[in-house]
This record gives C-alpha cells, structure tokens and sequence, in this order.
C-alpha cells in the first residue's frame, strides 16, 4: 500500500515520464472516497497535460480555517446550511463556463461540468485511514491516532452521502456517474497519474479532427 508520503516523493518523476501527454482545452473532473488521493493526483494529471489544477477541498479547508473549524465539523454544519455546498457548486459551473484547459478535484465536479472527463478514484478504507493520517492536515483535527481517523472518514462519507442526496438525489459513489474508475489502493501515484493520462489521451485521440 502506499501512504501519503510515498506518493508526495514521487512528483518529479511523473513529471519526466508523463510531461509528453501534454494537451488542451479538455477539462478533467477527478472525484473520489476520502484518502483516495484525488488531490495529489489532479495537481501531478494537470502538470502532465500542461493545464491548470483546481481544487473544491482547498477551497473547503479555506472555509472551514474561516470559521475556525475542523472539515469534518463544516461538512457536518453543510448539512443544516445548503448555502456552504452552493457557493462550491456556483464556482464550479462559473469555472466551467469561463474555461476549458484545467483539472479539478471535486466530490461532485463531474455533475456540475457534464463534458467534462470524469474520473473516480477509489480506496480501501485502511489505506484511506493511514494516507489521511500521515498527512497530519490542520484542518482535520480530529484525527489524533488511526483509529480516530478512521472513524472520521467514516462520519464525513456518511454526513457528505446524506448531504448529496439530500440536495441532488445523486450517489457521488455510483461508478456509473465515471468514464474512469481507479482503485488507488495498491498502486503509486505514477500508477495512477499513468492510467488517467493514458484514458484521456484516448478519448482527445478519438475525437474528429485530432490526430492521436
């Protein structure tokens, strides 16, 4: 298995294997459980096609450092306030509009930008727990040991699923919603990074008027 810090040292070499892949005007969705390494993953994607990266989960850790709250407690409040989850959903379709030439990682990018690539990266629930972990966010305060973290994961799947629903009747999980399904579980972020760029530049090569 590979924790957060095995996948962190791996950069520049995704770099050098993958900057080839390079392309544009494609926009790339990657969702996915938590500790799946959607982020890590998006930010070394969007390098090996020259594009730009985008992330909701900053965007919700800048939130939550704002209100001087852990992320699993500001997911838990966006449940009562369908105001925190519209001001992602409004930037994403704004993003959307105004470009054409980023990745994003998003729980729910791939409803909101509907032409979009999208990709699903999936985990095993240890793996997620100790990648989390290792990763000693700030904003997850709540994860003082693996156990705890793993019971956090479990609370902030359950708050965002309920969450989901509730406001989309959608299933962010269903593999159905993907052009892309990654189990990141026993591979490295080169693995990964790999098999996303492969699909995309499948799927540019295949489109009228581009040579692949």
């Amino acid at each position: 298995t590979h924790p957060w810090p095995r996948w962190q040292s791996e950069r520049s070499t995704d770099r050098r294997v993958l900057l080839s892949a390079a392309t544009a005007h494609v926009i790339v969705t990657i969702s996915g459980r938590p500790g799946s390494g959607k982020s890590a993953v998006a930010i070394r994607v969007a390098e090996a096609l020259g594009l730009r990266h985008v992330s909701a989960g900053d965007f919700m850790r800048e939130m939550a450092e704002e209100r001087s709250m852990s992320i699993l407690e500001l997911s838990r409040s966006a449940e009562e306030r369908a105001e925190i989850d519209r001001e992602i959903d409004a930037r994403t379709v704004r993003l959307g509009e105004q470009h054409d030439d980023f990745v994003m990682d998003a729980r729910l990018g791939w409803h909101f930008l509907p032409n979009s690539i999208k990709v699903f990266l999936e985990v095993r629930p240890e793996v997620a727990a100790m990648r989390i972990y290792e990763a000693q966010r700030g904003s997850e305060r709540e994860n003082v040991d693996l156990e705890s973290t793993k019971q956090a994961i479990e609370s902030r799947t359950s708050s965002e699923v309920k969450r989901y629903r509730d406001y989309y009747g959608i299933d962010y999980g269903d593999h159905a919603h993907y052009d892309l399904v990654v189990d990141t579980s026993e591979l490295s972020i080169a693995g990964v990074v790999r098999e996303v760029v492969d699909h995309i530049r499948q799927v540019e090569s295949g489109k009228p008027g581009t040579v692949g």
